[in-house]
């Protein structure tokens, strides 16, 4: 018999996935249904590899997901702080973000810069791209290890800070808060300690400080945690980034984040972190069908850019509460981008 892939293991009711170096755990159950597989067992395999592609289960509209969703035991939740636009298809099911093809999404932990954190993400692919594509995973835990020990510490220490401004490019701070009310939003700003002030021309401007580095709720294990590098104004497209400042100021972007202490994130700590996201990468390209279950704490993933059609729907669950993860001091910034 010759040697095939390496495979984790299972329980009974699951076959063992693929393992390969730089390939997403793939686990194979063709023509099978959600009664035939074991939620908790998926569940564990989850917890095991941090993430697990489940190819097979012909997942072909939106409510697919949400029936995945009860099949794993995972409870839905509303987005809320959003940073892209997403059509909201009913029972926790999103469409993927609302981003151009031709530019990839850097890695990121789904909402990590909330006060409470979806701790499981699923996507499914309903439709598959021509080329490209991939929603890419990379573990957490290794980014600590490969990252620089001094930036490493100087986050941990200080977390990060996140600074948006909802004007007439990027999600509205109706549609990001779900709400019409200057109200509600005044009040979910208190709760989740969100710094914000209105402008003049209606639009909104906030600021929230967030660990970077936090504990895995179940198995304790440091992970770095947060969005400093994708949601930094360095990673827009130059032009756009030019043209918003010229137009609005240098505190206008829809979003931008700076260590946590306030002071201006260099352009080659961006990089460096771009970098070991992308050395620590483990993708497996769609296939009509697929279901990718992600511990959205210890994992970040990201997605490729495509060509043509891509249509991919995505359920954020099992919200927690992370200790130390929410700062309630928030510093005042200067303008510098």
């Amino acid at each position: 018999m010759t040697a095939g892939p390496a495979t984790g293991a299972a329980s009974p009711d699951v076959p063992a996935p693929v393992l390969e170096p730089g390939r997403t755990p793939l686990l194979l159950v063709p023509g099978a249904d959600f009664t035939r597989l074991s939620g908790p067992a998926v569940r564990d395999l989850v917890a095991r590899h941090g993430a697990v592609l489940v190819r097979g289960l012909g997942l072909s509209a939106p409510n697919d997901l949400a029936e995945a969703a009860r099949w794993l035991g995972v409870t839905p939740m509303a987005e809320r702080e959003g940073f892209t636009s997403r059509t909201d298809h009913g029972g926790g099911v999103y469409s993927g973000s609302q981003w151009p093809a031709d530019e990839p999404m850097c890695m990121h932990h789904e909402l990590s810069y909330a006060a409470q954190v979806p701790s499981l993400a699923l996507f499914g692919c309903l439709t598959a791209p021509a080329a490209g594509g991939a929603t890419a995973v990379a573990d957490a835990r290794t980014l600590l290890r490969t990252l620089p020990a001094d930036l490493v510490e100087r986050c941990a220490r200080e977390g990060w800070l996140l600074e948006r401004s909802y004007r007439d490019v990027g999600v509205s701070w109706t549609e990001a808060f779900g709400t019409e009310d200057r109200a509600v939003v005044d009040a979910y700003c208190a709760e989740h300690a969100l710094a914000h002030e209105w402008l003049a021309d209606g639009s909104l401007r906030t600021r929230q400080r967030r660990a970077a580095v936090v504990a895995h709720p179940v198995t304790g294990e440091r992970l770095w945690f947060n969005q400093i590098a994708f949601l930094n104004g360095l990673t827009m497209d130059p032009a756009v980034r030019e043209y918003l400042i010229s137009f609005y100021g240098p505190d206008s972007l829809p979003f931008h984040t700076r260590y946590g202490d306030g002071e201006t994130l260099p352009e080659q700590v961006i990089e460096t972190i771009n970098a070991a996201y992308t050395a620590a990468t483990s993708r497996e390209p769609w296939q009509a069908g697929d279901l990718l279950v992600v511990d959205n704490l210890r994992m970040a993933h990201s997605r490729e850019a495509y060509e043509g059609d891509r249509e991919i729907v995505a359920l954020f669950g099992d919200p927690v509460r992370l200790a130390g993860h929410v700062h309630t001091d928030v510093p005042a910034c200067s303008a510098a981008v």
